[in-house]
């Protein structure tokens, strides 16, 4: 038997020798691979904690002592080393193993920790805890690395924990000078050795360190001196991302820090190829940014990921990387427009959540012309709750004078890039979802404040007039909700609004004569599209039915975007019965 399958929990880890568990370092990464390369997931990130993750595992007793990771995508090891090896082939999946810890999968795992820099609160948080109901037995261990440390809220967080003698913390920081992609700031570079000795004393914390992250034996001889110091310490690891395996070694772009399915030998994507929104979005981007020297892109350490490493590449000068910091990247963004620029901020539509303060007050109070990108907006799939991007229509639209555009297709992306970028007196957002793009939708004919996608049916004696009012990319639902009430013998007529927000008095005003309209959005449904048409309804005194097509007001599982439509009740069957079911009750 490998050594691999004699380990179930960390307790069995503290009967293995140095030898075995060379060994077993070995297999964790030989299955990380094969699994990950069948399944997708972070793979970069978790073959450089493998070491890291032992160590801990073995010097403190999760979950008597929690174990917190940042971000928690490094934390494949910990759950193979917790009783979940055999769930690997389910990563990621529906009603499979989370990509992150989940408190619902296991003990071990205290928090999901699936948003960077969160984890140095929690842990202190938890250490007070312990303290003030005498527990004192009890150790907190914060694993914060792959870029996590150039958030603002680890070094809120680190102020505080700097004040905490006689609480037992630790701190160990995974040095890997990466998070998606190189990290930036005055943290990293050839002074990596030295910044963080005087950095962390002066705060009055004790620090240990740099150490061998792929070096077991020093790893646990450090965390047992930092685990019996009876104060807060702070332990500086130095790995390497994707160690042990060479394709993501090679890797000069962010050594495979997520993959999608990929050949376990060559490291080879087997699956994908089409164009993305993401990639409609970058290569316009590109081209406003070739026609105006005003243009500057700003990306929280996403560069990749959100397309603006096409316009780094053409315009590296007028290219921003603040590291993973939403907050001080919209603020940041706000003084660039105060100097005359026109900044477009690019981020994952969940991660807006964390700067909506710097979003309301430093950009839109002052009418900025500030452009944000929501990459990832509406159902994401296999990254789960935290990573659905389902709030971000609901959250803009509290935002006076903001202007929003959700477009349906590939074409229409483009266009409403460069109207975001021509308004000049305050913010403005465009969303789009994850994947690949899907064939443009022509419009019948259009109107300056919308395109008429669909207008037909025989009404009959008791037919009625419904108006459907598609907001996105969920087209293919919008006509499966007209076609059926077509089918029932309704006149309907499909519309797709330049713009989410403001909501235009004409789109107002073709709702006054139907006797329901439904709205189809991938967000929310409190507070989102559906909802701020409604109100515009009733300010304007048209007082007609509205149904709404959107995402149910809870945390979403993680699973393929068409498995959680659908069990959201937001697929194409799905809207058209919905849709048939709400003109039925209308008719009794």
């Amino acid at each position: 038997m490998s050594v691999l399958g004699t380990v179930s929990s960390p307790a069995d880890l503290r009967t293995l020798d140095q030898a075995s568990l060379t060994t077993l370092a070995a297999e964790i990464r030989e299955f990380l691979v094969a699994t990950v390369a069948s399944t997708g997931g972070h793979l970069g990130p978790n073959l450089g904690v493998v070491e890291l993750t032992l160590a801990v595992h073995r010097v403190f007793r999760s979950p008597v002592d929690p174990v917190i990771f940042d971000t928690g995508h490094q934390s494949y090891v910990h759950k193979i080393l917790t009783g979940r090896r055999d769930l690997f082939d389910t990563l990621r999946r529906f009603d499979g193993l989370s990509g992150y810890p989940s408190r619902e999968e296991s003990p071990h795992d205290w928090t999901e920790s699936s948003h960077a820099s969160a984890s140095l609160s929690c842990a202190d948080g938890l250490s007070r805890a312990f303290a003030l109901t005498g527990q004192d037995d009890r150790c907190v261990v914060a694993v914060i690395g792959d870029g996590a440390l150039t958030g603002g809220m680890a070094w809120e967080a680190l102020n505080n924990i700097a004040e905490g003698d006689g609480r037992r913390l630790v701190v160990v920081v995974n040095d890997n000078g990466l998070s998606y992609s190189p990290t930036v700031g005055g943290l990293v570079g050839p002074r990596r050795a030295s910044v963080p000795r005087k950095l962390f004393g002066d705060l009055g914390l004790t620090y240990l360190g740099p150490v061998d992250g792929h070096d077991l034996e020093a790893l646990e001889r450090t965390l047992r001196q930092a685990r019996d110091h009876g104060g807060p310490v702070i332990v500086h690891t130095v790995t390497e991302k994707g160690h042990g395996y060479a394709p993501a070694v090679n890797d000069d772009i962010d050594r495979m820090h997520s993959t999608g399915i990929i050949d376990p030998v060559s490291g080879q994507r087997r699956t994908g190829g089409g164009r993305t929104w993401t990639g409609v979005f970058a290569d316009e981007l590109t081209a406003v940014g070739a026609e105006r020297e005003d243009i500057v892109a700003v990306t929280a350490a996403m560069a990749g990921p959100t397309g603006l490493d096409r316009f780094a590449a053409r315009f590296p000068e007028r290219t921003v990387d603040v590291g993973i910091a939403e907050q001080h990247a919209v603020t940041c963004a706000a003084g660039l427009a105060t100097g005359g620029l026109h900044p477009v901020v690019a981020v994952y539509s969940t991660f807006l959540n964390r700067a909506f303060d710097q979003l309301l007050m430093d950009v839109a109070l002052l009418h900025l012309p500030v452009t944000l990108v929501l990459d990832r907006a509406g159902v994401t799939g296999p990254d789960g709750a935290s990573h659905h991007g389902m709030w971000d229509l609901s959250v803009t639209g509290t935002v006076p004078g903001i202007r929003v555009a959700a477009p349906r297709d590939g074409a229409r992306t483009a266009a409403a890039l460069r109207r975001c970028t021509a308004v000049s007196d305050g913010p403005t957002v465009l969303r789009f979802p994850k994947g690949e793009v899907p064939a443009d939708v022509p419009a019948l004919r259009s109107t300056p404040d919308f395109d008429i996608l669909a207008d037909g049916g025989e009404v009959t004696a008791d037919g009625l007039e419904v108006l459907v009012v598609n907001y996105g990319a969920l087209t293919a639902q919008s006509f499966a909700a007209a076609s059926a009430l077509v089918d029932a013998g309704h006149h309907v007529t499909v519309i797709d609004p330049v713009w989410v927000t403001p909501v235009a008095d004409s789109l107002v005003d073709a709702a006054r004569d139907v006797d329901l309209v439904i709205t189809v959005e991938d967000n929310g449904v409190h507070g989102g599209a559906g909802q701020q048409f409604h109100r515009a309804l009733v300010a304007a005194e048209v007082d007609i039915p509205v149904r709404y097509l959107a995402l149910e007001q809870r945390f979403l599982t993680h699973g393929t975007r068409a498995e959680i439509l659908a069990e959201s009740r937001l697929d194409p069957t799905s809207a058209g019965r919905r849709a048939a079911d709400w003109v039925e009750h209308l008719r009794r």
